[in-house]
């Protein structure tokens, strides 16, 4: 046997939506793999007409008449190259989510997903019918079938396909980044290829769109459950791919593996892509960001200069009475480092009129954390105005680890439009900053040693409202991201009056939370689309 195919595999970042701009890319990327790879065939990641996840966009007359007539485009337009694209079918009542081979004009395979996830940030049931068929297509003598993401996480699917004859397999995804999600996923592929023995090239999706960030990582995988082949992650690409066919059956041409990335790596390049594409793709000039000497603001700012360029970035600082000399120093320090403008307002006059202005209702009584908030307040107008006045959006500057127990003002440190690090708990806060000086050091030493503090009374530090975050971040995570009871996560050698009170302080503050801009996703359970606490609940942690 001498059949070969050569794939291209289009790891691109699509906007939700744009049904014209998502268009425009696949017919570049396809006539590049057709001119430059002289491949046979290029395939682009789950739903890539209209960008994944669409949610109730697809709801819109609109949108499926978009769908449509680009489908009608691409087989009008498309010469010399088959394409494997993914798409929404309108099929009377139902919508499916399906992927088809279009070649010359003509539909050579149809395939509908068949599992639809319906768990964590996935509601796919909500929108799609199941599809029940298997699909497999010839290219070249080579018999390949589809699948499409969830499909591949369960046997039926790909038994299904290897069934109908096929020899090799395509999953086109749009899987999102969470820990560890690649090494996750190529574990799952391997189970799939045990099963079946045939090859499966994996094709995923980058790019951010709302709270998620898809980080690509596309691969392949030979009969025996070897990666042969790995994309960059976090970067768009073409990349070529050849199935060659053997005696011994369907071989894929070693093209080398992009590494595995470390834990820090992996999450640093989320935040900043998540970063990047919200702002690039609601077409803000730029963002706005309240520097306050602390850890949490100095990571923020990094990540904007790296997401969007220092040109795009302006800081200010707003310092108050309690405001240490530490704090207004380092804060400059990294804004001149970063080549960023820089900006200094005292929030002095503004919180000594509004507390003035309170003195006859607030009579009697003695001055506690409304005073804190006032002053978060204040800093939050400034930062909003300003945000108003450029355009350029705010980004906030809160981590998981407040979030989660209320450790944040409303309409004060928590306005804005973008929440970065809302995913990353402090102690997780603290090995990114680490991480990014490892790149060149951009965040002073003293910001990462000095105690916490939100500097709102004298020699405050969070661990006079707190546990210490060693103590606090493994319980949260505990609870949010296992689901543990009080009796079980005390089993792990917690405290028993410290777990049920850091239970109480995160239910009591979910409407916070709700309040909260959205933020880069990267645990297995954020607070956002996969959190869906009652903010009124009677339920109570047993004493």
């Amino acid at each position: 046997m001498s059949n070969q195919v050569t794939l291209a595999l289009a790891q691109l970042d699509l906007a939700v939506g744009d049904v014209a701009g998502n268009m425009a890319k696949i017919l570049e990327y396809a006539d590049r793999a057709r001119d430059d790879m002289r491949a046979d065939l290029v395939i682009f990641p789950e739903l890539s007409i209209c960008g994944y996840p669409p949610e109730d966009l697809l709801f819109h007359s609109g949108l499926r008449w978009d769908i449509e007539n680009a489908i009608q485009k691409l087989r009008e337009s498309l010469r010399g190259i088959a394409v494997l694209i993914g798409f929404p079918e309108y099929d009377g009542e139902n919508i499916y989510n399906s992927c088809a081979v279009i070649a010359d004009g003509q539909f050579q395979a149809h395939y509908r997903k068949q599992l639809l996830p319906n768990y964590s940030v996935f509601d796919e049931k909500r929108y799609f019918t199941a599809g029940k068929d298997a699909s497999v297509f010839n290219l070249n003598g080579v018999r390949i079938g589809l699948n499409i993401c969830e499909d591949i996480w369960n046997s039926k699917p790909i038994r299904a396909s290897r069934s109908a004859g096929a020899e090799c397999v395509i999953a086109i995804n749009g899987s999102p980044f969470e820990l560890n999600s690649q090494t996750e996923r190529e574990a799952v592929v391997h189970a799939r290829v045990a099963e079946v023995e045939v090859p499966v090239v994996y094709v995923n999706m980058v790019g951010g769109q709302d709270e998620l960030v898809f980080d690509g990582g596309s691969f392949v995988m030979d009969a025996s459950g070897e990666t042969v082949f790995r994309a960059p992650p976090f970067d768009e690409g073409l990349h070529k791919v050849v199935l060659a066919a053997t005696a011994s059956g369907i071989e894929p041409v070693a093209a080398g593996t992009a590494e595995l990335l470390s834990t820090e790596q992996s999450v640093y390049k989320a935040l900043v892509t998540g970063t990047r594409d919200y702002v690039h793709k609601h077409r803000f000039p730029g963002v706005v960001i309240g520097l306050s000497g602390g850890i949490d603001s100095a990571l923020v700012l990094a990540i904007a200069c790296d997401a969007l360029g220092p040109d795009m970035v302006r800081a200010m600082m707003m310092p108050f009475r309690y405001t240490s000399n530490m704090s207004q120093e380092d804060a400059a320090k990294q804004a001149t480092t970063l080549g960023i403008r820089y900006d200094v307002i005292s929030i002095a006059p503004i919180y000594d009129s509004i507390v003035e202005q309170l003195r006859p209702v607030f009579e009697g009584r003695e001055e506690d954390v409304t005073e804190e908030n006032i002053q978060a307040r204040c800093r939050g107008l400034l930062l909003m105005a300003l945000s108003n006045k450029t355009g350029r959006m705010l980004l906030t500057t809160g981590n998981k680890s407040e979030m989660a127990v209320g450790y944040a003002t409303l309409y004060g440190d928590m306005a804005g439009g973008f929440a970065p690090i809302k995913d990353c708990s402090k102690s997780l806060v603290y090995q990114l900053v680490r991480h990014r000086n490892s790149l060149g050091e951009c965040i002073p030493e003293r910001v990462i040693t000095r105690p916490p503090s939100a500097e709102l009374r004298p020699g405050q530090k969070d661990s006079d409202s707190l546990p210490d975050y060693d103590i606090l971040d493994p319980i949260l995570e505990a609870f949010i991201e296992e689901d543990l009871s009080v009796e079980e996560i005390t089993a792990r050698g917690f405290d028993r009056a410290i777990v049920i009170s850091i239970l109480e302080m995160v239910k009591r503050n979910e409407y916070k939370r709700r309040q909260a801009p959205p933020g880069v996703r990267i645990s297995g359970r954020a607070f956002g689309r996969d959190w869906r606490y009652p903010i009124t609940s009677g339920y109570r942690f047993p004493a």
